[in-house]
């Protein structure tokens, strides 16, 4: 009886904080702008070493993109060891002889934080060591060791929504009372929409989607978001979900479009799974483009050691990150859809709007835009993102888009 009590106790807050926030011990909202950083599963899985983590972290900062604001160092599954003789969750000794504490001390001194991975039943997606009953202890050993961000899995857990929100929001009570500030990435795939719920149990981003394959679009028709897990979601298929969402997105509360593939060509491992053989770098840069105007977070997952030129020019064009990190924190809306069209519409702080125009088909075509057919009346300053140039004022834009190519364009208003 005691349990339904408790579980009756806990729904009921629920409901009463629905549009509730953690926020962090300076009483800010956790994740205020979406996460940016890089993260280990799409290139590793969970053969993760902490000599590569390492290497990856020193790239972060050699490369520049730090200092364009990827800031985190995301380790998922497969750094678990199992628990010690007290029960406390312990690193794999082979796979991290120094620990989880000194490679969280390594990343802290380059600038950068540390997340770290755990799921809401008793193993991981991998076969790993979990946390379900064991929320407080593991939040109290992360904090231990320095962990800056928790990406919180579902698998092996029941598929009702009920519990999904018990078990999410007993680990992000765990996190706020660990005497640290952790920010928590909800990751049950979309299965329960928690873009309705994520944020009230704790939650700063919540995916919306099945893994993200190394794939421009699904191969197969489908008709349901769900259907994706088994035939592998591409950029362009979770795109089009997070456009039919509400618009519950924000500051402190993010719709997460799951990892970057930029630069990946193909790589076997989970992202070439289902499909995955590779985008070419326009399809790249649409992902780019995409995944910023919706404001998700922005985990790159290539090899940042030896990138490409392509690949560098994507992932740190200082521009197209702006419009991600703007702190507006309004996604994009779909203003123009027809089989080959789409265009969107994201407004910024301080007045400008950034427009995208991506081309579905598979050809290159022409496209003229009237600025006035999208709700902004008037006369703009335009500049084209990806190009770096600016071209002129205007009340319409004209130009030839490829295939699976997004026009990135921001408008600035003339008086």
């Amino acid at each position: 009886m005691s349990k339904k009590i408790g579980l009756l106790v806990l729904l009921v807050s629920m409901v009463l904080s629905a549009h509730a926030q953690r926020r962090g011990s300076d009483g800010n909202l956790l994740s205020p702008v979406p996460p940016m950083g890089w993260m280990t599963w799409n290139f590793f899985a969970d053969k993760i070493q902490e000599r590569d983590i390492r290497e990856m972290a020193d790239a972060m900062v050699s490369s520049g993109m730090r200092d364009v604001g990827y800031r985190y160092v995301f380790i998922d599954d497969g750094w678990q060891g199992g628990r010690d003789a007290r029960n406390n969750i312990i690193p794999d000794p082979a796979k991290f002889p120094s620990g989880i504490k000194a490679l969280a001390d390594y990343v802290h001194a380059r600038g950068l934080k540390l997340g770290i991975y755990s799921d809401a039943a008793q193993l991981t997606c991998a076969g790993y060591t979990g946390s379900l009953h064991f929320e407080e202890q593991d939040a109290r050993v992360f904090a231990s060791w320095g962990i800056d961000y928790l990406k919180y899995d579902y698998c092996h857990a029941p598929a009702d929504s009920v519990t999904a929100r018990v078990r999410y929001q007993a680990m992000a009570a765990a996190l706020s009372a660990s005497g640290r500030d952790i920010e928590l990435g909800i990751c049950e795939w979309g299965d329960r929409q928690p873009w309705n719920w994520a944020a009230a149990a704790g939650g700063q981003l919540w995916r919306i989607s099945g893994d993200v394959r190394d794939k421009w679009k699904s191969l197969q028709p489908y008709e349901e978001a769900h259907q994706l897990h088994r035939l592998g979601a591409g950029i362009l298929d979770i795109a089009d979900i997070a456009l039919q969402l509400p618009d519950a997105s924000g500051p402190g509360r993010w719709n997460d479009l799951d990892m970057l593939v930029v630069g990946l060509y193909g790589k076997k491992g989970p992202s070439g799974d289902l499909g995955g053989s590779g985008c070419s770098d326009t399809e790249y840069q649409s992902q780019m483009s995409l995944w910023c105007l919706l404001n998700s977070p922005l985990a790159a997952s290539n090899d940042l050691r030896s990138m490409s030129e392509a690949t560098r020019n994507i992932l740190l064009n200082r521009e197209v990150i702006a419009l991600n990190q703007d702190t507006l924190g309004v996604p994009a809306a779909l203003k123009w859809k027809d089989s080959v069209w789409n265009v969107l519409v994201k407004p910024l702080a301080g007045g400008d709007f950034a427009v995208g125009i991506l081309n579905r088909s598979d050809t290159r075509q022409p496209f003229t835009l009237n600025f006035k057919e999208i709700g902004l009346p008037g006369t703009w300053a335009m500049r084209d993102l990806w190009l770096h140039e600016t071209l002129g004022t205007g009340r319409s834009w004209r130009g030839d888009i490829a295939a699976h190519e997004v026009r990135l364009l921001r408008l600035k208003r003339v008086p």
